[in-house]
């Protein structure tokens, strides 16, 4: 099977577009970046979120670091191999030392691993990559990981999980990390300050193995409105921002002190729906009452989607700047299908599908969303609930802050997702089919780490097998396509509603550049001197 690029897609992957440029607000050493969202905590293992796991990579390395394009290069360890079928071995770098001046060996891998699934109240962890594998140390620089069935993911598995020490990381609580007693990594910056809503503070770890750090010193500020994030940029407060609205990119390209740099994601912004409960809760027939959940009925799933015009999202709301989704991944990633394209609007369609389910008159529903995690995430859902009530199903509007709205949709009604049908993004963290599958799609098991984002419950064990098939197959191509099979049957039932793939665009002030990348991820080491 064979995967290529769209024009589009060639032309965003990494590309920087540089404006003139002007006005220098901070020394060379220094940088202070505007940020759209802030992490929710210092401890990189408490939240599988992507504002937490940026500044991670600034802190804590991993066995193999991602880089700009997701494609993993040494990092605490310095070579793997598989050395039977269920075995891989990692050989660690020796001589790197936490940034409280211990050592680094096997004991940090092992107990990371301990830990990272395990966090109390994570609102989305880290079992993903960590179950179903068993970490043995050989000596202080060899550990080995084995697995019931052939694993040809590991790497990619183990490069999303940040290290920590065995000498007070591990048995760091969420709160420790945050006063900056246990936050000791390896990484290029370490912890100085965290003051939650105003900054985080980081200082270059003049002692990194890998390539020292450019800035001594990095502020990341939280700025959650965008205009706000413009303003700060121009006026000098802060040297880089990334979210840039997509009403500001043609204005600051007329600028001559500002650069711009603009590349596709990987993320997918989406639609869950409540597959599991007959009483959702946030669904019900015309007038407010109860209704049996029709969210469960495929029928009106497709509804749904054909009433969604995602190219009139991308033309209003995104600015041009997004790509209309039909499956988890843009073209061109490891494992997408050929075979799917974004749903056609057709509002017409939708009002048969409506119908023959039994609901010509529609029903009432709530869409759930955050104001402050994605681009235009709040004008998305508007555009979405107006598109949906003019097919017959009236759609009210509910966002919140991220910090909140997380929690609230894993595990806000007594441990399940309390929402019934919730606007959310997801970046594929291993840079192919198989994290969204696996995070999103696959039957909700916490024991294995399966499901761990599959805030709609969808539950189908032909899917769940060719997942397994896949993850065990060693074959590249024939695991391909067992991914694409899996996502072409999860999006024909409708698991989630695709809408768009995000093209981030960053601006920096005058002499800076930025390295986009396609987790989205903004980190201090990517700000080059231009």
């Amino acid at each position: 099977m064979k995967f290529t690029r769209t024009p589009l897609v060639r032309a965003l992957m990494g590309a920087a577009c540089a404006v003139a440029v002007g006005s220098a607000s901070a020394a060379a050493e220094e940088i202070v970046i505007g940020l759209d969202s802030e992490a929710t905590s210092i401890d990189p293992h408490f939240h599988n979120l992507g504002p937490n796991n940026q500044l991670g990579f600034m802190m804590f390395d991993r066995l193999a670091n991602p880089d700009e394009r997701q494609n993993f290069k040494p990092g605490l360890a310095v070579s793997w191999k598989p050395i039977d079928s269920t075995t891989w071995e990692f050989k660690l770098r020796e001589g790197v030392k936490f940034h409280d001046g211990t050592d680094f060996n096997a004991d940090d891998v092992i107990c990371t691993f301990e830990r990272a699934p395990n966090v109390p109240n994570s609102p989305a962890g880290f079992g993903t990559y960590t179950k179903g594998k068993t970490f043995v140390k050989v000596d202080d620089f060899t550990v080995h990981v084995k697995t019931d069935s052939p694993y040809p993911v590991m790497v990619n598995d183990l490069g999303n999980v940040a290290i920590v020490s065995n000498e007070g990381g591990c048995d760091g609580a969420t709160e420790d990390y945050n006063s900056g007693k246990a936050a000791a990594g390896t990484g290029p910056f370490k912890f100085a300050e965290y003051v939650p809503g105003d900054r985080i503070v980081l200082e270059a770890n003049a002692d990194y193995w890998g390539d020292k750090p450019i800035w001594d010193k990095v502020t990341l500020k939280p700025i959650k409105s965008g205009p706000s994030r413009v303003a700060a940029l121009l006026a000098g407060d802060v040297d880089m921002i990334n979210g840039v609205p997509t009403t500001d990119i043609e204005t600051l390209k007329g600028r001559d002190n500002v650069v711009l740099s603009q590349g596709v994601s990987n993320r997918v912004i989406y639609l869950h729906l409540d597959h599991f409960r007959e009483n959702s809760p946030f669904v019900k027939a015309n007038g407010g009452g109860d209704i049996k959940n029709p969210l469960m009925d495929l029928k009106v799933r497709k509804a749904l989607s054909k009433a969604i015009s995602r190219e009139l999202i991308r033309d209003r709301v995104m600015e041009g700047l997004s790509i209309p989704a039909g499956q988890l991944l843009p073209e061109g990633f490891f494992g997408v299908s050929d075979k799917l394209g974004p749903e056609p609007y057709d509002a017409e369609g939708a009002k048969a599908l409506l119908a023959e389910a039994g609901l010509p008159d529609g029903f009432e529903l709530t869409i759930h969303g955050p104001n402050d995690r994605y681009l235009n995430d709040a004008k998305i859902a508007e555009a979405i609930a107006q598109m949906l009530t003019r097919v017959g199903i009236k759609t009210q509007v509910e966002t919140m802050p991220r910090s909140v709205y997380f929690t609230r949709a894993s595990t806000g009604a007594d441990g399940l997702p309390e929402f019934s049908l919730i606007l959310v993004g997801w970046g594929a963290g291993s840079g192919e089919a198989s994290s969204p599958l696996r995070a999103l799609i696959a039957s909700y098991d916490k024991d294995k780490g399966m499901g761990t984002a599959n805030r709609g419950r969808y539950s189908n064990p032909e899917v769940d097998k060719l997942i397994e098939a896949a993850l065990a197959e060693v074959d590249d191509e024939k695991r391909a396509g067992l991914l694409a099979e899996a996502t072409e049957l999860a999006i024909g039932e409708l698991a989630i509603i695709p809408i768009h793939y995000q093209v981030n665009t960053w601006a920096s002030r005058k002499g800076l550049k930025y390295i986009p990348r396609t987790d989205e991820y903004t980190v201090a080491y990517g700000v080059v001197k231009d």
